[in-house]
């Protein structure tokens, strides 16, 4: 026995005095960017070639820069990281086969046809401060962000993840918001997000100063040569939201090439035996 009488609920009216004046109601509509994630996406034998790869050029990496949107100049202004531009048939040819099931996922309707590739490490602080991808794609959009993670087992890094920051809409203007989901980089994972969505990398730790410890990434933006985004009827437009709170970090200017050297590749069209199968 609780000790307690159990009497019946009686329903309450809350009138309009109760509940404190208020000249206009204005919501704020907090919105996540979509995300999909793959694990064992090259699978072990591919992931550890890779990592062997990008461990072995550890002379080739530069610091990796940013792009002011006002002044088009290039800095390192709150990023600490180096890359490494990069081409690879293997790791397109993965791309193109799960994009058809990524665009689903993600309410992707824009027709995709090249990518620009960077291999990035984050050792001891390594961090990229709150930015979209505005300056790596031509219609921001319209296109797709990925990164795909390696490091060795047991990590020799701490932190290092990724954060995606919700999209404030609000009085008809969209913005960064304060709330935000976190991807963990686990090896031989990848995640996909609108280019277009503010994320940041947290920093990160190497207690050994190892550069086989740093957290390694292939950074990809995904975009198409012209705008053919088909209006999705069914559901609210994120893809615009997104783009519109992004829009104060696009260049003014078009830069002629990519400010870390990555350089286009043509995607392949999906394989006839894709390993995405549903």
């Amino acid at each position: 026995m609780s000790g307690y009488t159990m009497e019946p609920a009686t329903p309450m009216e809350i009138g309009p005095r109760v509940l404190p004046p208020s000249d206009r109601w204005s919501p704020a509509l907090a919105v996540p960017a979509p995300v999909c994630r793959f694990e064992n996406f090259l699978g072990a034998e591919r992931a550890a070639a890779l990592l062997e790869y990008a461990t072995a050029r550890e002379e080739d990496f530069t610091a990796g820069t940013v792009l002011d949107p006002l002044t088009g100049q290039v800095s390192r202004k709150g990023r600490d990281s180096l890359v490494l531009p990069v081409t690879s048939e293997v790791f397109s040819a993965h791309l193109a086969d799960c994009l058809p099931l990524v665009q689903e996922v993600l309410g992707h309707r824009a027709a995709l046809a090249q990518s620009l590739t960077v291999l990035t490490a984050h050792g001891e602080g390594g961090h990229f401060g709150i930015h979209t991808d505005a300056s790596r794609v031509r219609d921001v959009s319209q296109a797709l962000s990925a990164v795909y993670y390696l490091h060795r087992t047991p990590r020799g890094f701490g932190g290092g993840q990724l954060r995606l920051y919700d999209t404030v809409v609000a009085d008809g203007r969209a913005r960064p918001g304060e709330s935000y989901r976190t991807v963990e980089p686990e090896h031989d994972t990848i995640v996909f997000f609108p280019s277009g969505a503010f994320h940041e990398v947290v920093p990160s730790t190497c207690p050994s100063g190892l550069f086989a410890d740093h957290r390694f990434t292939l950074t990809t933006w995904i975009s198409g040569e012209e705008s053919t985004a088909v209006p999705d009827a069914h559901g609210p437009d994120v893809w615009r939201w997104l783009a519109d709170a992004a829009e104060g970090t696009r260049p003014l200017h078009e830069a002629a090439e990519d400010h870390d050297g990555a350089r286009p590749v043509t995607l392949p069209p999906p394989g006839p035996d894709t390993r995405l199968r549903r």
